[in-house]
């Protein structure tokens, strides 16, 4: 054994290798399970006892000696890779410019670390769904406007199968899998068969919340959206709740807070009214509890929606839509310092 130590010491003294591919050889045949060092370990439980403790100490020897040559060699090859790197005419110019976050997402992570504090978790669901879980769910009635194909984008009827028009999708998801006490919000894009104009698209992102519990009322709801306009847009701001109607939430409310822009005096941002729409809540309509298999008479629920682009338009006074999906630098480059 103390013969093989030895020639093996003298082979690995000896090593050397031309480029990386022999160098790979080389670890092999010495180093890796089937190499020739390893054989030597897996014979040593055949060493006298008496022997043991030099064959090992010379043994472990050569393992280091093996390792420390091979990683040696290692970076002889990397050095003189690095030496010899040529101009890359593919890589980018220097200085190479740092991006920025896109509006849309500054202004959708504002908003979840608001609800966040208050208690809600995000939730997140397929873009591609089936009808029950878009508008069934949600007691949309078999003709409402919204399954028409002038609104709706379907994939695939009978049944039918289409592009989300509202992230309420996740909702019914959420409820139909898990019982109460349930705080979620749920972030994402959807779609609508609109025409592209300033005003409008036919995507758009929305961020939604459901909160249902024992003994939840509408106070709750008006107390949440009161603290988040505050944290979105000041402190001085004020909400303003006017009756609405909803499939899926009854009573219903489309919530305004005073213009921020002249602080609700009347401009004309805000038609000279002093308030600017930005969402629409209400109470979890019964039905849409049943449907999803929560006991609408043990427990109640609110929900609320909000455009991400609606609330960025407010926050940065953003005049056409489209600009959020052009990719034009010279737009994004303005939010450098916004977040």
């Amino acid at each position: 054994m103390i013969a093989k130590i030895e020639q093996l010491l003298k082979e690995v003294e000896a090593l050397h290798a031309s480029n990386a591919e022999e160098l790979e050889a080389l670890r092999i045949k010495y180093l890796s399970k089937k190499g020739a060092i390893n054989d030597l370990m897996a014979d040593f439980r055949n060493v006298a006892a008496d022997q043991k403790k030099e064959v090992g100490m010379r043994l472990n020897e050569l393992k280091t000696k093996a390792q420390d040559k091979i990683n040696a060699l290692k970076e002889l090859f990397e050095s003189q890779d690095n030496d010899c790197d040529g101009l890359d005419l593919t890589r980018s110019a220097y200085p190479v410019e740092l991006g920025t976050r896109h509006p849309l997402t500054i202004v959708k992570n504002e908003i979840i670390d608001i609800f966040a504090r208050l208690g809600f978790s995000i939730a997140e669901g397929p873009e591609i769904e089936d009808d029950w879980h878009v508008f069934s769910a949600l007691n949309f009635a078999e003709d409402h406007p919204a399954r028409d194909m002038q609104d709706t984008f379907f994939i695939e009827a009978h049944p039918d199968v289409v592009l989300r028009t509202h992230t309420s999708s996740v909702q019914t998801r959420v409820m139909e899998t898990s019982q109460p006490p349930i705080r979620i919000i749920c972030p994402g894009r959807v779609y609508r068969n609109e025409a592209i104009s300033y005003r409008a698209h036919c995507f758009f992102h929305q961020v939604e919340a459901l909160y249902v519990d024992k003994n939840v009322s509408f106070t709750d709801l008006k107390q949440v959206l009161l603290l988040f306009a505050k944290e979105m847009f000041g402190a001085d701001t004020k909400i303003r709740l006017r009756p609405s109607y909803f499939p899926f939430t009854e009573p219903s409310a489309e919530m305004d807070i005073s213009c921020n822009i002249c602080g609700g005096k009347g401009c004309p941002f805000c038609k000279h009214t002093g308030w600017v729409e930005i969402l629409g809540c209400g109470m979890v309509d019964p039905n849409v509890l049943e449907s999803n298999g929560i006991d609408s008479k043990v427990y109640s629920g609110y929900a609320l929606g909000m455009g991400i682009e609606r609330i960025t338009n407010l926050k940065y006074q953003v005049k056409d839509l489209r600009m959020f999906s052009e990719n034009d630098t010279r737009f994004l480059k303005e939010f450098e310092a916004a977040y």
